[in-house]
This record gives C-alpha cells, structure tokens and sequence, in this order.
C-alpha cells in the first residue's frame, strides 16, 4: 500500500483536556478510487481537503454511507479494535441497500491496521477517550442524473475523542417526538446511511433548545411503537426485564446493541426483542416499574436516561441517576474495550 506521510503533524495543534468528540483529525487517511468496475490500489495520505466537480452526484443525490468504530489505548499499552468486522460487514451491507459497490475486506482491514499505526500518538491515553475511525464511502460522479454513481470514493479519517455527551455517563433528557418521522418501513433505517442523520436533524435541534439530548423516535405510520434515539438504539429495564425494539427495518442494527444483548443473556438475564408501544412504556412510568433506560452506540457506548418527555409529560427515570444496569454494561464493554477485563467473545483485534 502506497504511504505518504505528512510533512507537518497537526498533533502539537491538539487540546487533549478539551478533547470533545469530532472536532480534532489525526494526520492521515486512507482513499480508494473505484472506477471501471474495479477498485484502484488504497493509499494513506496526509489529512486534507478534496477536489470535487460542483456537479458531484452525492452534493445533489445524497448517495452516501458510512460507519463509526474506535480504536482503545489499553491498559496494557495495546491498541485494540472493537468488533471491525461488524463494521465491515455493515458497511458492505449499507453499500448494497444504495447500489454502491462492496469494499474489499482486505483493503478495510489492512488498511486500517496501517492508518492507526502510522496515526498511534494521536490515540488518547485516558480511560473514556479513544480513537474515533470513520470509514465513509460515496458516489463522485460529476452528472446531474437520479442514477447510481459509476465512480466512488472510499476513505477512513480519525480523530481523537473524549466522551460523546459533555456530561459523560450521566443521565440524559430525551423527548418523544411524534410530529416528525425519520425512516420508514421499507425505507433506510437499518442502512447506516447520511440520509437518516438529514433527517433527523430539524427534530433534534428543536429539541435541543428545549434542553433536550436527543429524540426518542416513533414509527411513522402509527406513531406507535418506539423506534430508536437519534444516535442510538434505546433500551429498557421493566420489572427486572431488559426490553429493546425488535429489528424490523427502520432500526440500525447497532453492534453496541449486539453487544449488550450478548452480554445479558451470557448472564442469564431475561431479555426480550419485541415492537415496544410507546403507550406500554408510558403506563409503566406512571406505576414506577422502568427501573432504567438507556441508549447503546459506539460514540456513547452506554448513555443513561434520566428523563423522558412525551406529550409534555416529564417522567423521572431512576431518581435522574444512573442505574446499575447501565453501569454494569458501561464497565464491562469499556473494560474489554480497553483490555481490563477478558475478551470471552474475541471482540478485539489487537493492533499493536
């Protein structure tokens, strides 16, 4: 693989006790051109702007996808991945949904194993903070034409972060929104696609001027049964009971998610994958039997909720402090995560 290395680090440029999460990029990425069919050889070259026709088909079209994944800086002074091959695997999911061509594995994970290495200093050392991975990939076809692009770029940056949320683990306020809609059945829900983030946008930032975190989404047609948080999938804890909507289609299948079920049920916790109606999640705030919830996702990793809104009704979760449901998880994914606690499932892939 071709590698051409920065001149210039932007490292000394970098506030790690400010951290925050996507504002800060390390010094390198890769990119792969696909044209006639066939993917050109990957590169690794400094971070920096790209060149692109005004009439670029995914500026107009939205022909775009992508995935999020950390690596960790253990505490046994190892680089690891969390689950890549999930990420892979959704990925090439994602691409088939919007008639995109498949990224080589290799190239996905070689490739990456490389960029992390050549970027190690920028990993932070702290526990909570990590190397954010974003492989992205979109048609860059210069044409005005509802079509699928003929020419593509595939490219991962990274970028060094701390928590996703200021406030870290603690408790969250998420609003139930059932004015808007997000996905649909049959839709792009379960395709890690730009256009799902698009959407939910406005909802959010109406909701962020409430006080809000995030948005807790209903499905469209019915405005029924819960969907997902904007940025997560949403879990409940109901009469000792762990409770999460089923994948129908307009749910991501999130590998936190995955991960946690997996982890439940190797504890011999009742678990339960089902439509979850809001109406039944309501009713069981008013008896005082939602013991938790909280929302699972790579950037977050586990993200209590503290208060749920809907209808203008607030309902206090747990006292607005964080459970020991939501705690336990947090522990166990981040002390695998970051080699603390044996990996039983092989979810790691040690880089160095």
């Amino acid at each position: 693989m071709k590698i051409i290395q920065t001149k210039k680090s932007g490292k000394d440029l970098i506030d790690y006790n400010k951290l925050g999460f996507g504002k800060y990029f390390s010094d390198h990425m890769l990119l792969q051109n696909y044209s006639g069919g066939k993917w050109a050889p990957a590169e690794i070259l400094p971070f920096g702007p790209l060149a692109m026709s005004p009439a670029t088909l995914v500026l107009h079209y939205g022909q775009s996808i992508f995935e999020g994944q950390k690596a960790f800086y253990g505490v046994d002074k190892k680089i690891r991945l969390f689950r890549p091959e999930e990420n892979f695997a959704r990925l090439n999911r994602s691409a088939v949904r919007m008639c995109m061509p498949a990224v080589n594995e290799n190239t996905f994970n070689e490739g990456l194993n490389e960029l992390i290495k050549l970027d190690k200093d920028f990993i932070p050392k702290e526990w909570g903070t990590s190397l954010y991975i974003r492989p992205f990939l979109f048609g860059d076809e210069a044409l005005l034409g509802v079509k699928p692009s003929n020419t593509y770029k595939f490219i991962i940056i990274t970028s060094p972060v701390a928590s996703y949320f200021d406030t870290g683990l603690d408790p969250v306020k998420i609003k139930v929104i059932s004015e808007y809609s997000r996905v649909v059945k049959g839709g792009l829900g379960e395709v890690k696609a730009a256009a799902n983030y698009a959407a939910s946008l406005y909802a959010a930032k109406e909701a962020s001027k409430e006080g809000f975190s995030q948005v807790l989404w209903l499905d469209s047609k019915e405005k029924k049964y819960i969907d997902e948080v904007g940025a997560m999938n949403i879990m409940f804890v109901i009469d000792d009971v762990l409770i999460t909507p089923s994948l129908d289609g307009t749910i991501l299948p999130g590998i936190t998610r995955d991960s946690v079920l997996k982890l439940a049920r190797s504890w011999n916790w009742k678990v339960e994958e089902r439509p979850v109606e809001i109406a039944e999640l309501i009713d069981a705030a008013k008896k005082g039997t939602v013991q938790e919830i909280f929302g699972t996702g790579t950037a977050a990793v586990i993200s209590p909720v503290g208060q749920l809104t809907y209808k203008n009704q607030n309902y206090i979760i747990n006292n607005n402090k964080t459970g020991t449901v939501s705690q336990k998880f947090y522990d166990t994914i981040t002390g695998i995560q970051y080699g603390k606690l044996d990996d039983p499932y092989k979810w790691n892939r040690v880089i160095s």
